[in-house]
């Protein structure tokens, strides 16, 4: 089978490994995909609902969450759909032309994460180390200022990259040891010389990685400074804990690339692969929901108004 599609394809064509399963662990898998799929995608859709219902959300803060659950959602339907496709059918097969713009969108979402989680970084540490100045500095057009660059980097970053995949030379029925096609396994299956693609990757790591963690950082040392000249414990971790959400989200989002970048195992690629593709769009809506009292007290206002309508 796998040498017929081979022999009567012209264009190079990816066989996406996924998981391979029993009938019964399939069901599993398709039924625990599709639940998380729908979790992240009504965890978020709350999220950017309450946002923009209302008004004392209309915030740096909650301008910066907004766009980070939108991009949770574009995010895991550019991977999640197409495994559960997958799972469902058996049919590994992509087009060339399909695993170059899951590529594109997976670099370009990867990557605007990372420099919105540094821009929610920056807005906390205005918000706590000039509270005076908060509104003023943080205004609606600054804001935008912010956030446009984290998608149009991003983009600039993910056509480059895919440009140079594109100018890899695969060969026949191309294996990618996936349950998508990743840049990792486009490179290990090309029968080209990858030396510059792969210098390119540690390159962009310091600029997409390194970079903004280390502002994440710088940022949190500065918050932390301004926190312990508080001299009530209780102001304190009042205002410390302003940053507990983006913190835990933080940490699980260069852990899950950390972890991911350093395995060479197959099966411990995929597990990493789909804890870092679910896990930090999950915890998002859970994070800031069940931590945050602006968006609890936003929950319950709305839905105090809506039983008041139908009563």
């Amino acid at each position: 089978m796998l040498q017929e599609i081979t022999n009567d394809t012209a264009e190079p064509t990816f066989y996406v490994f996924a998981f391979s399963t029993s009938e019964n662990e399939r069901i599993i898998i398709i039924t625990a995909v599709l639940l998380i799929y729908l979790l992240i995608l009504s965890g978020n859709l709350l999220i950017i609902s309450l946002i923009c219902l209302e008004p004392q959300l209309h915030t740096s803060m909650y301008f910066f969450l907004c766009n980070l659950s939108t991009l949770d959602i574009v995010y895991v339907s550019t991977t999640l759909p197409k495994l559960i496709y997958i799972s469902h059918t058996g049919d590994h097969v992509m087009s060339y032309t399909a695993c170059l713009a899951q590529l594109y969108f997976y670099i370009l979402f990867v990557d605007t994460e990372c420099f919105l989680l540094t821009t929610m970084a920056i807005d906390r540490y205005v918000a706590i180390c000039f509270p005076l100045h908060y509104s003023l500095i943080m205004s609606k057009q600054v804001c935008v200022l912010l956030a446009f660059p984290a998608w149009f980097m991003a983009s600039v970053n993910a056509s480059i990259a895919t440009c140079y995949v594109h100018n890899l030379t695969f060969y026949g029925l191309v294996e990618v040891r996936n349950f998508f096609c990743d840049i990792k396994a486009q490179i290990s299956a090309s029968i080209s010389d990858t030396t510059f693609l792969r210098t390119f990757i540690i390159v962009d790591a310091l600029f997409v990685g390194v970079i903004p963690s280390s502002l994440i950082f710088t940022s949190y040392v500065c918050i932390i400074y301004t926190v312990l000249k508080i001299k009530s414990s209780h102001g304190r971790w009042k205002t410390f804990s302003s940053c507990s959400s983006h913190i835990t989200i933080v940490v699980v989002y260069f852990g899950s690339v950390i972890s991911l970048y350093l395995t060479n195992s197959l099966e411990q690629d995929l597990v990493l692969s789909m804890m870092f593709v679910t896990l930090v769009p999950m915890l998002n809506p859970l994070v800031y929901s069940l931590r945050n009292k602006d968006i609890i007290r936003a929950l319950r206002r709305i839905i105090h108004t809506k039983i008041s309508c139908l009563l």
